[in-house]
């Protein structure tokens, strides 16, 4: 999922989330299903919504739509097939990371959580249970499609083999990539704010021990954790090494089924938790998870005092590395001289659309070199944190050569070598496969052949007769 999302992106995402309650919500739509494929159907407003959702996009198609739209909704649907099959699932655990991103996108780019709710028209609930099931799908068919890829590897000599075999027309462009370094800070919380979440997590704790309510009805209704409170604060089976260690140290330590802990403070706030099973060095707990507000005057501090670090570097008292290094707050850059890393590729070049929403927008009008003046983001944690950022390196658009982008080069091919493996597999698949379409969508010209069964061609050419 990309850090950055345009106006654009947002408003196809809210037709298509529009569009997706439409279905469910008139009881007056006729649906009709086009293909079948094991025991997975794929419906017209299936086919309806995504090319909707597509041509919002931008996207220009090389054919007639609705044949192109329903077979890679019917490739979907093969994936989803042989995954039941091989009994390939997705946890809650899997998903909540890729859906509090998701969730931070959207509130990051269009300013707030209640901003978001007016733009979409929607709680923000009702928002991430459809992101929740459209995020699992695309994990389900991620997973599966790495199983029947495997672990495929390609030679230098090969890379640079098929570097030379490409015509003028196919060298891949290169995008402009950019370096980008930062400091952070983050605001001071007052103690009367940590006070008053402390205060309101004991007030929980009291109402359970009593019997007024239940630990799960509690989670649903104040846990800033979005993930884990619509499932009432419950967290899946999980080792202590996944948990943050101050969390699972207070976890591990609770004996009986439905104990509350004491408060523990992570990196991510302030929790109580109720052990449900310990299975021997694994558990399963709920949580209530609160943040502090973070007043405006902490926040106005913090940027005076990283525009005063910034004065700084530019005086030359000393160099925005070493300040990355001694002052930054942030665990995931300080100890590489504040240079951010992308996830996507592990390397330090970022397509703009790859950055955070806020620093995109900073980085873009910055020469190679400048610092910024400070301003917020929303970290991958959901925190607000006050920032400076420097552009290390900007690499303008170009096509790839082999010495200077090797690696795009070699991902090209390794997407090659993928393609063909999938190819294979597809029309194996369809083989094996019970596969029906409806008559009216046969003529269809589709990429992979195999769709339609004899049986059902001649059944057809006998409906012409």
């Amino acid at each position: 999922m990309k850090n950055f999302i345009s106006h654009k992106w947002i408003l196809t995402i809210a037709l298509s989330i529009v569009s997706t309650l439409s279905v469910f919500a008139q009881d007056n739509v006729i649906d009709q299903v086009v293909w079948v494929i094991g025991d997975e159907a794929v419906l017209k407003s299936d086919i309806e919504q995504k090319k909707m959702f597509d041509l919002q996009e931008g996207r220009k198609f090389d054919g007639e739509p609705n044949c192109i739209v329903s077979e890679e909704l019917a490739i979907q649907k093969l994936y989803m097939h042989q995954a039941a099959l091989d009994s390939i699932t997705v946890s809650d655990a899997d998903v909540i990371p890729h859906l509090d991103a998701q969730e931070n996108q959207y509130i990051a780019a269009i300013g707030s959580k209640e901003k978001l709710e007016e733009y979409f028209n929607m709680k923000l609930p009702q928002m991430r249970e459809i992101w929740r099931e459209n995020i699992r799908t695309g994990l389900t068919v991620q997973k599966m499609q790495q199983k029947i890829i495997g672990d495929i590897k390609v030679t230098p000599a090969e890379v640079r083999d098929f570097y030379k075999s490409l015509s003028k027309d196919s060298i891949p462009f290169v995008p402009t990539e950019v370096e980008v370094q930062i400091i952070t800070q983050k605001p001071k919380i007052p103690e009367s704010e940590i006070e008053d979440v402390k205060r309101r997590l004991r007030d929980y704790t009291e109402r359970v021990e009593k019997g007024e309510t239940t630990f799960s009805a509690l989670a649903v209704m104040y846990s800033e954790d979005k993930g884990s409170a619509l499932q009432g604060g419950e967290l899946e089976f999980m080792g202590r090494g996944q948990l943050d260690p101050d969390f699972a140290n207070v976890a591990f330590n609770l004996t009986t089924p439905n104990q509350i802990s004491k408060i523990v403070k992570s990196e991510y706030g302030y929790h109580i938790i109720q052990l449900i099973e310990k299975r021997g060095d694994r558990i399963k707990v709920r949580h209530i998870l609160l943040k502090p507000h973070i007043p405006d005057a902490s926040i106005t501090a913090s940027t005076a005092r990283l525009d005063s670090i910034g004065d700084d570097i530019r005086n030359k008292k000393f160099s925005f590395d070493e300040g990355a290094t001694i002052l930054s707050m942030d665990k995931d850059t300080r100890l590489n001289h504040g240079l951010m890393v992308n996830q996507n590729s592990s390397t330090a070049k970022f397509q703009m659309e790859e950055l955070p929403a806020e620093t995109a927008k900073i980085i873009d009008k910055l020469s190679v070199g400048e610092i910024s003046k400070a301003y917020t983001m929303i970290n991958k944690d959901g925190d607000e944190v006050c920032v400076i950022a420097k552009l290390k390196n900007r690499i303008n658009g170009h096509k790839a050569t082999i010495t200077d982008d090797y690696q795009s080069v070699k991902d090209m091919l390794l997407g090659k070598r993928r393609e063909e493996v999938l190819t294979k597999w597809i029309a194996d698949k369809q083989k094996r496969t019970y596969i029906r379409i409806n008559p009216a969508w046969i003529k269809c010209n589709f990429k992979y052949p195999g769709w339609i069964k004899k049986n059902q061609a001649k059944g057809q050419n006998e409906d012409k007769d």
